[in-house]
């Protein structure tokens, strides 16, 4: 294993930080993910929801922070 988790990112975020952490871990520039998921809310709609969850679901940088320590 690579030792690499997801995270949402709280020093490049623009609402909850899950764009930037998907950038972060895939090693991508963050507007290009915020720009694919603007597309997919626009196009299908569902991308909306799947933020939301996706907020809830994936923990924060923080959380890393603290269990490192």
């Amino acid at each position: 294993m690579n030792g690499k988790k997801l995270y949402r990112s709280e020093s490049n975020r623009m609402l909850c930080g899950v764009c930037a952490g998907i950038a972060e871990y895939f090693d991508l520039d963050p507007t290009l993910i915020r720009l694919a998921w603007a597309l997919v809310c626009f196009l299908g709609g569902s991308g909306i929801l799947a933020y939301i969850i996706a907020a809830i679901i994936i923990p924060s940088e923080s959380t890393r922070n603290n269990n490192m320590m």
